[in-house]
């Protein structure tokens, strides 16, 4: 299928004016990318018109898939009546969509200040957390990522995102993440909880918040044992120290639930959200209970955090959400996208090491005992699908784990046919005879 024809610059020139003004920080996928010009629902086009199914979702961005005709539609009417204003004036979409977050948020938090990206999410929970304990401590999961900003990257545990030279770390405990390749998920989950028992005997009157991922992301796609998240929640309450859920990624439907937090029967104090709740416009938010809230009384604004173009967008991503059954189907179509790539590592187990995941959030990893090889063919498999039209995403701390984060609306016929373009692309890999499985 090819979309219209229009006149563009090109992948090859686009990559010089990157070369030209961006920092050199600023990396793209593929040895031969593509320039993207436009997209719909779960495809994306080039600037050929060549069609590719989106397996991505500009990392968890577009759960209600590209340019959603209903979502943009609000988004247009309310661009042409009112743009921005600030928090300093009485409009309506803010208050409207602050009290459909207290919807559908989980146990009693109810409060959200609004602000546009991830970072300023995860940065104004920690914030609050240190308002409301008077501490200033924090405790993070190894592998983690939640932001930036300074004070987000020193709590972030992925070393390839720790950028800033100069960290705060002397207010930051890592832990042990609840898994390791080597251990059951049990064991891991132990080795964690008593490494922070370790913290807490030391520093634990010192600690504000613990902030965590229900499920690592960038970490490579990486879930806790059963009831591990509850014997956190237990310790933390013991010391009077606040949970942070940062559900950047997770959050709206992604998992198979609203938040999720939900698959684990615990309720955070402070919950982070952004990226599927504006489906590609910039709307963030962090949100607390009543008497948390309380605790960040002194004046603050966030200039477009809130806006009434984010605002009405958001709403109207809420009503897809719940029109389109999208978190339940999140579930249905999540467990059978899993069961066929796990049929698909018993067939090549050769390379796939292990599949992991909840509903529309699935890592495949790769040659889990050879990680720098493994990302080689990570590299390899996503060049191979994007020629295939199929785009895939990456994490893991070594990058050889494929990342599936589809839009929610996903079909089961796309899932179908990229699997048979993955099982041809795997079968076309040649491991060296040196390595061993």
């Amino acid at each position: 299928m090819k979309a219209t024809m229009e006149q563009h610059i090109g992948p090859e020139e686009i990559k010089v004016k990157r070369q030209s003004y961006f920092y050199p920080c600023t990396q793209h996928f593929y040895k031969n990318p593509a320039q993207i010009v436009s997209g719909s629902m779960q495809h994306l086009y080039d600037e050929q018109g060549n069609m590719y199914t989106d397996f991505f979702a500009g990392v968890s961005v577009v759960a209600c898939g590209h340019c959603n005709p209903t979502i943009t539609e609000a988004t247009v009417q309310q661009l042409k009546k009112l743009q921005h204003t600030s928090t300093i004036y009485l409009t309506q979409p803010i208050v409207d969509l602050a009290e459909r977050l207290a919807e559908v948020l989980p146990g009693s938090l109810r409060r959200t200040f609004f602000v546009n990206s991830g970072t300023e999410a995860n940065e104004g929970a920690l914030l609050l957390a240190r308002m409301h304990t008077g501490r200033k401590g924090f405790i993070s999961l190894e592998h983690s990522l939640h932001g930036r900003s300074n004070l987000t990257m020193s709590v972030t545990g992925l070393s390839m995102w720790r950028t800033d030279p100069f960290l705060d770390d002397e207010d930051v405990s890592f832990i042990p993440r609840p898994y390791d390749a080597e251990m059951t998920p049990v064991e891991a989950a132990e080795l964690s909880l008593k490494a922070l028992d370790e913290v807490l005997e030391v520093k634990g009157h010192s600690i504000a918040a613990m902030i965590i991922e229900p499920i690592q992301g960038n970490g490579g796609i990486i879930l806790p044992a059963e009831g591990y998240f509850r014997e956190v929640k237990r310790r933390l309450e013991s010391y009077g120290i606040l949970m942070i859920a940062d559900e950047i990624q997770t959050g709206f439907g992604r998992t198979g639930r609203m938040f999720a937090m939900e698959h684990f029967d615990v309720v955070p104090d402070i919950i982070s959200m952004a990226k599927a709740l504006g489906n590609g416009v910039p709307v963030a938010a962090f949100a607390t209970t009543d008497h948390i809230a309380k605790s960040l009384n002194r004046p603050s604004a966030s200039t477009f955090g809130g806006n009434p173009v984010s605002s009405v967008t958001a709403m109207a991503v809420l009503d897809y959400i719940r029109e389109e059954k999208l978190v339940e189907r999140s579930e249905r179509i999540g467990d059978m996208f899993i069961q066929a790539l796990e049929e698909l590592m018993h067939k090549h187990s050769f390379v796939i090491s292990e599949v992991r995941g909840k509903g529309l959030m699935i890592g495949v990893e790769l040659l889990t005992n050879h990680p720098n090889l493994g990302a080689e063919y990570v590299d390899q498999v996503l060049e191979k699908m994007k020629d295939q039209g199929y785009l895939i995403g990456k994490n893991g701390i070594y990058r050889n784990v494929l990342a599936f984060q589809p839009p929610l609306i996903i079909q089961q016929e796309d899932i179908e046919n990229m699997i048979a373009a993955l099982d041809a692309v795997l079968n076309s890999l040649e491991l060296p005879e040196k390595v061993e499985i």
